[in-house]
C-alpha cells in the first residue's frame, strides 16, 4: 500500500493505492502543486483506491444528479454511509465510491481507460472533500475568484451568467488582480473566526490550480441587467444567496446543518453583495470600488 498526501486549504488529504503501479501524478495532474511528502496539517480524509468490484447489496437510491459533465447516482448504506456511481457524459461508469458517515474513510474502484479513471478519481475526491469539509467549517463554493493583494473576492452565479467574464474584466482593468480559481475555490472559517479563501485542484475548464490562501474580502452574486448597479444584502438575503453556491447534500441532516451553521457564521463577518451588471469595464470598476472600499 502506497500513500500520497495533498495539502488542500490547509487540510491534509491522504490517497492510498493497493497497486504501486497506479500513476497518481498522471491521473491527477491538477493536484501537483498541492502534493506534500508528509502531512503537516490535520487529516481531513483518506481515500483508498482498491479493487472492490461490485456495489454494496443493501443500499437505497437517494437520487441521481446531473453534474454538468456526467451523472452521479447517490445511494445510502445501512450503516449511515454513502455509495456513489460516478459516470461521464457518455454514460460510462468511471468510479464506484464508498464513504463512511463522516466522509473521513473512503474507498473507490476505478473503471475504464485512463480518461475515465482520471475523471472518476478527480470527481470522487471533489465529492468527499466537500462533504468531509462540512465537519470543520470548510465549504467548496461554485465561484470564480480573483485575488488582489491579501484579499480574495469570489463571484457566484448560475452557470452561464458570466462569473468568469466578470473576473476576466477585473484582471484586464484592475491592476494587480490575479485569478485564484475559476470554478471551485474553498472557503474556510478558521479557529480565530476569520474567513479565508483558497485555491483548489478543481477549476472547471480553466486550468488555474493555485495553492494560495487569501483573506475573504467579500462575496458577490452576479445577475445580468441592462444597467450596472450593486447592493449589499441583508443577512437573510445574504444567506439565501450564498447557500445554493456551496456543495452539500440537503438530505443529510448533519452535513446540511453544518453547512448552514458555517454560512451563518460567514455572513456575520463578510459582506455579501448582488451585482446587477453588463459584461463591461464599468461593471468591473463598480464592483471593485464597492468591494474594496475604494469607490470614487
Amino acid at each position: 500500500m502506497k500513500s500520497y498526501y495533498f495539502l488542500i486549504a490547509d487540510l491534509t488529504v491522504c490517497l492510498r493505492t493497493e497497486n504501486d503501479s497506479t500513476d497518481i501524478e498522471s491521473l491527477l495532474p491538477s493536484f501537483g502543486v498541492f502534493a506534500v511528502e508528509r502531512p503537516s496539517a490535520p487529516l481531513l480524509l483518506t481515500l483508498t483506491i482498491d479493487s472492490k468490484p461490485h456495489p454494496t447489496p443493501e443500499r437505497r437510491l437517494v437520487r441521481n444528479f446531473d453534474t454538468g459533465n456526467g451523472n452521479t447516482a447517490v445511494y445510502q448504506l445501512t450503516d449511515g454511509g454513502y455509495e456513489y456511481m460516478i459516470s461521464n457524459i457518455y454514460g460510462d461508469d468511471c468510479c464506484l465510491l464508498t464513504a463512511n458517515e463522516q466522509f473521513s474513510d473512503c474507498h473507490c474502484a476505478l473503471r475504464g481507460d485512463w480518461t475515465m479513471r482520471s475523471f472518476g478519481l478527480n470527481n470522487a475526491l471533489m465529492l468527499v472533500y466537500a462533504f468531509a469539509g462540512s465537519h470543520c467549517q470548510t465549504m467548496l463554493v461554485h465561484a470564480s475568484c480573483v485575488a488582489l493583494g491579501n484579499e480574495g473576492y469570489p463571484f457566484i452565479a448560475q452557470s452561464g451568467t458570466g462569473k468568469s467574464t466578470h473576473t476576466s474584466l477585473w484582471m484586464k482593468h484592475i491592476e494587480g488582480t490575479e485569478l485564484l480559481n475559476d470554478d471551485n475555490p474553498i472557503i474556510r472559517i478558521l479557529d480565530d473566526g476569520q474567513p479565508y479563501i483558497y485555491g483548489s485542484p478543481w477549476s472547471g475548464k480553466t486550468p488555474c490550480y493555485r495553492n494560495l490562501r487569501k483573506h475573504l474580502g467579500a462575496i458577490t452574486r452576479i445577475e445580468r441587467a441592462p444597467r450596472n448597479s450593486i447592493v449589499r444584502l441583508a443577512p437573510i438575503e445574504a444567506f439565501a444567496s450564498l447557500l445554493p453556491a456551496c456543495s452539500s447534500m440537503k438530505w443529510d441532516v448533519a452535513i446540511y446543518r453544518n453547512l448552514c451553521n458555517a454560512v451563518s457564521r460567514l455572513i456575520e463577518t463578510t459582506p455579501v453583495y448582488t451585482l446587477y451588471c453588463l459584461p463591461d469595464e464599468e461593471a468591473a470598476r463598480l464592483s471593485f470600488g464597492k468591494l474594496t472600499g475604494k469607490e470614487k
